[in-house]
């Protein structure tokens, strides 16, 4: 049995009081699901585990549901393969422009078809900051900060809870935590 890398990006845990998840608990949980190799990366919700091959979405599914019945906590999970986080690694047309890379955001694009409504923003951003956008997410650089970029404050409204946003930081580790893994 082939056995694949996935990445769990769980949205809004641990952002202040609210919706706080032990890490080790998330590990448990996913464990628990079935699926193995299971690892966290900082304090936010990101796990990478193996499957044998598991659509993304039955994935994130089956732990958005475990979250709710073990944890008590409501929380909206994407779940990407290696090969989809690859993509969002090499598609990121930013890095050349983005000296510090804690404020280089990926938006990760949950349904496919809001990829068109991104470009149109993409398009038509305007103020400090650049955007751009790839197969399976939009790149933000926020070179004033994060809470200040007009960008990233457009992207998370016309998205809502169909993205989840990590630093450039955060998912070139899970790539390499991924690769590490396989």
């Amino acid at each position: 049995m082939t056995m694949q890398r996935y990445v769990a990006l769980v949205r809004g845990i641990n952002v202040g009081r609210a919706k706080r998840v032990a890490m080790a608990d998330l590990r448990k949980l996913v464990s628990d699901l079935g699926y193995a190799d299971v690892r966290s990366l900082l304090n936010s919700g990101n796990i990478v585990f193996s499957a044998a091959c598991v659509p993304p979405a039955d994935a994130a599914a089956a732990i958005e549901t475990a979250l709710v019945l073990k944890l008590g906590v409501a929380a909206r999970v994407m779940v990407l393969s290696s090969t989809e986080l690859s993509a969002i690694v090499s598609d990121n047309s930013l890095l050349a422009l983005a000296d510090d890379h804690a404020r280089l955001m990926v938006f990760v694009i949950a349904d496919p078809a809001l990829h068109e409504h991104v470009a149109v923003l993409c398009e038509s951003a305007t103020g400090t900051g650049v955007m751009a956008l790839g197969r399976h997410a939009a790149y933000v650089w926020c070179p004033t900060g994060v809470l200040d970029s007009a960008a990233a404050a457009a992207i998370g409204k016309l998205l809502g809870d169909a993205t989840t946003a990590r630093n450039w930081n955060t998912v070139t580790k899970l790539h390499q935590l991924c690769a590490e893994l396989a």
